[in-house]
């Protein structure tokens, strides 16, 4: 279906033709006639990068009135780069319409700027939550004419701990509003979200709930951990055109790797939460240009930004949920190109690939880690193609070739070609002549095989139970900050993740008294965590509780007064209302 079928205006055609749109992409053609012609509410899944802010930017350009100077559509995003995205994206297509006006704010960004922006109010407001609640407290921001309410990449802002945000938003805006809700997944807490927010609602499904995008190819190479790093090398040289991210768990990871593929001659950055908000900048730039062929990054670091023609996204390690995993593919293999998502894991991880194809209804190929002629076959094709198509400057290079012909006269042509591949490819073949096969003795493993199948689920049973490697169960620790330090499941895994800066471990059962927190983790991570505490030498305390019984989940301690289920501490950071950004805990401001 083309736009113009759509029934759009004729401004919106006009600039919607000039940045080269004639078909609308799936989720355009459900949502856009939706949200024209109904008065109800809208949930929307699609996997990123498949038109969801053209599929709710060109209704809401349709149908605000740019003759009324007040904010009538705001869009919620969960990070600085999305937010600016999204308000590009609108302004390109409200182009040839006058008086409208859009305005983006956002953390990280000088708020005075912002505040004069506001001065006279834009008909469209794209915010992040928690700058928006800032500029609410100063009443610089009017919600009670809100028409539409769009809720864009909504897993990620939970999964980035602003549930408590969105809903203190979402109070402030009027009944009547018509909330849109975008997402690439449907996690229970969205759910709740939509249930308790939006009235009749209408759900449009872009492939299956929470699958995964079908334009993406998804392999993976079984190595030992020691070999990570070299299976990643061998990944990135049998694709001499690769443009992908490589996604690592943890920032010191992700900064190790980085380092080790430019002192190894790649063309690679890292992208992580110690860089300043400049840094970030110039790192995502180059990446978007394509002046950098690899990024190395981790999920939140990687957040809003938006390039459509990756080849590749890379599983340094696993995510820590599903979710995660369909974020991360789903940034390649977009606009209906195809893309490849790598996992390279360790033989215990492959209970987690059969988790995730479950969850995304599509089935991993394990491969074979390529050996060192096989790379250096497919380099040197690379090369011998970029010769065949290489453009001769006829007009420089012709006055020289007598001179160059008579130079090279003692050669026949066979060996000019050889020399001249040679001069480019034996680094190649030097690195790879004595390389190591990084394969695990055996086959590799069928997805379909019962055998394994049963082995997977009694370890799957064994997890759920806690009996985790090494035979370990759980232990019972406790930190000195409760309920009068205003401290919550969110803040305390934000706690969590800035101190022991590591993504692997998770958190069983919280439970809040007034002076103390207790939570459950894994007795063979219960070093690592009491060990990065103590370092941190802050006014924050661990300590194993005592009388801890291994295994003992009950969790039926008398001072409990609140009780939470298991959570992973992921890569999160703790909201702009908890104050994690400049970690006050450690200030004792509590």
């Amino acid at each position: 279906m083309t736009f113009k079928e759509l029934g759009l205006k004729e401004e919106i055609l006009r600039a919607v033709e000039e940045l080269g749109f004639e078909e609308a992409m799936p989720v355009q053609e459900r949502s856009i006639p939706f949200m024209m012609n109904d008065t109800r509410d809208l949930i929307a899944l699609a996997q990123t990068g498949t038109g969801k802010t053209a599929g709710f930017g060109l209704p809401i350009l349709q149908l605000i009135n740019p003759n009324r100077r007040e904010t009538q559509a705001l869009v919620l995003a969960p990070t600085r780069e999305l937010c600016i995205q999204i308000a590009n994206d609108l302004k390109n297509f409200s182009k040839y319409q006058k008086d409208i006006k859009v305005v983006p704010v956002y953390g990280g960004e000088n708020i005075i700027t912002q505040l004069r922006q506001l001065d006279v109010p834009p008909q469209i407001l794209v915010a992040t939550p928690g700058r928006l609640i800032d500029l609410m407290e100063r009443r610089k921001v009017n919600l009670s004419a809100i028409d539409f309410l769009v809720l864009d990449e909504a897993d990620e802002m939970l999964n980035m701990g602003f549930q408590e945000d969105l809903e203190t938003i979402l109070e402030r805006t009027p009944d009547t509003r018509r909330t849109m809700l975008f997402s690439a997944t449907m996690p229970a807490a969205i759910a709740r979200i939509s249930q308790k927010y939006m009235r009749e609602r209408e759900e449009i499904s872009i492939g299956k709930k929470n699958s995964g995008n079908e334009n993406v190819e998804h392999i993976y190479y079984v190595v030992q951990a020691k070999d990570r790093y070299l299976a990643l090398k061998r990944v990135v040289d049998l694709n001499p055109d690769i443009y992908g991210i490589v996604f690592c768990r943890t920032r010191q990871e992700t900064k190790d790797v980085a380092d080790k593929l430019m002192r190894d001659g790649y063309n690679a950055d890292a992208l992580h939460g110690d860089l300043s908000q400049a840094q970030r900048d110039a790192v995502m730039q180059k990446f978007r240009i394509k002046n950098l062929q690899i990024l190395v990054a981790t999920d939140v670091a990687a957040r809003g930004l938006d390039v459509n023609n990756l080849s590749h996204v890379i599983n340094y390690n696993l995510p820590a949920d599903t979710e995660s995993y369909t974020h991360r593919s789903g940034r390649t293999g977009r606009a209906n190109r195809k893309g490849v998502s790598v996992s390279i894991i360790h033989i215990k991880e492959r209970n987690k690939i059969r988790e995730i194809e479950r969850a995304i209804n599509r089935q991993f190929e394990q491969q074979r880690i390529p050996n060192g002629m096989e790379v250096c076959k497919k380099q040197l094709f690379h090369l011998i193609d970029r010769m065949e198509n290489v453009e001769v400057n006829y007009e420089q290079l012709d006055p020289m070739f007598p001179e160059i012909l008579k130079k090279l006269s003692y050669l026949n042509g066979e060996e000019i070609v050889k020399r001249f591949v040679s001069l480019e490819f034996n680094r190649f073949l030097d690195y790879y002549k004595d390389a190591p096969d990084l394969n695990l003795p055996g086959k590799p493993e069928r997805s379909d095989d019962k055998r394994e199948k049963g082995k997977r689920k009694e370890k799957g049973e064994k997890w759920e139970r806690g009996e985790r490697r090494n035979g370990g169960g759980k232990l019972r620790l406790k930190i000195n900050l409760g309920s009068k330090d205003g401290i919550s499941p969110r803040r305390l895994l934000g706690i969590i993740n800035d101190t022991v800066d590591d993504r692997s471990i998770s958190v069983g059962d919280i439970e809040i008294s007034n002076k103390f927190t207790f939570f459950d983790v894994f007795a063979d991570r219960a070093d690592r965590v009491l060990r990065a505490f103590e370092k941190s030498g802050g006014d924050v305390q661990v300590s194993v509780v005592k009388g801890n019984r291994q295994n003992d989940d009950a969790g039926n301690n008398s001072f409990s007064k609140r009780k939470y289920k298991e959570k992973s501490t992921g890569d999160r950071k703790s909201s702009p209302k908890s104050g994690g950004s400049d970690k006050p805990w450690r200030k004792g401001r509590r």
